[in-house]
């Protein structure tokens, strides 16, 4: 290495220092409150429910949904009505902890399902932040009532095989798991998956797919028509598992 070359890299070394030095002191101010930032660009600040999401909203989300007391806190702040539940297990690999019985959610769900804190938090988030303003933006109304197939359910994935031995089980098998199947706008019109999932871009159409879309900002998983035909006629959401959007 020549002189010239070996003073570059130190030069180099003592930028990357200085850096990594500076981030170190700048992530120290804010934890310290030495620096203030606002709740919302601040990656520290617990998640607000309530607040438009930005490009920190899935780190906060995740974060929260992390954490039994964390989650707990944030659903707190959702207006939404449910029981805790206390924690079970039915059978091997299935049972749940830190669940709820969602008595109302600001939408009519007909029978109260039974949801992780993770996936009711994260119902939410999808509810106020993606499928209303979807709904307002198509319709001018709002979704006002959801029709499900269920939430939890001891069972092994179903990839309409039947039942397959050693098969995993589903996220359904710990109350992660949530499937939708229609929507009732204000104005009374129903509006299924099963039907109205068409590709020919009317206002149902393409509702159903800006919720799809907006539901893989806020469920690890979600699985849709286009997915198999088990799901030609629901929603599939998920948290916990493997991150997909199909």
């Amino acid at each position: 290495m020549t002189p010239t070359s070996a003073a570059s890299s130190r030069r180099g070394l003592w930028v990357s220092l200085a850096f990594c030095a500076a981030l170190a002191a700048g992530a120290w101010a804010v934890i310290s409150g030495t620096v203030e930032v606002p709740e919302r660009f601040n990656p520290w600040a617990p998640l607000d429910v309530m607040a438009e999401p930005n490009w920190l909203t899935g780190f906060k989300l995740a974060r929260a949904r992390r954490e039994p007391t964390r989650c707990l806190a944030a659903l707190a702040q959702t207006g939404m009505q449910y029981d805790l539940m206390p924690d079970r297990m039915t059978g091997e690999g299935c049972g749940f902890e830190n669940a709820v019985l969602l008595r109302s959610a600001g939408v009519r769900l007909g029978t109260a399902p039974s949801l992780s804190c993770p996936m009711a938090l994260s119902f939410f988030m999808w509810e106020t932040h993606a499928l209303q303003p979807a709904a307002k933006q198509h319709f001018g109304e709002p979704v006002v009532a959801i029709a499900h197939l269920g939430s939890y359910a001891c069972r092994n994935v179903n990839r309409g095989e039947g039942a397959v031995p050693g098969a995993s089980r589903s996220r359904h098998a710990t109350a992660d798991a949530f499937d939708i199947a229609s929507l009732t706008l204000a104005g009374g019109q129903r509006i299924t998956v099963r039907k109205d999932w068409s590709g020919k871009g009317d206002p149902a159409d393409l509702l159903l797919r800006d919720a799809h879309r907006g539901a893989c900002r806020f469920f690890d998983g979600v699985l849709g028509p286009d997915y198999n035909a088990v799901h030609r006629d629901h929603f599939h959401l998920e948290t916990g598992g493997y991150s997909m959007c199909r």
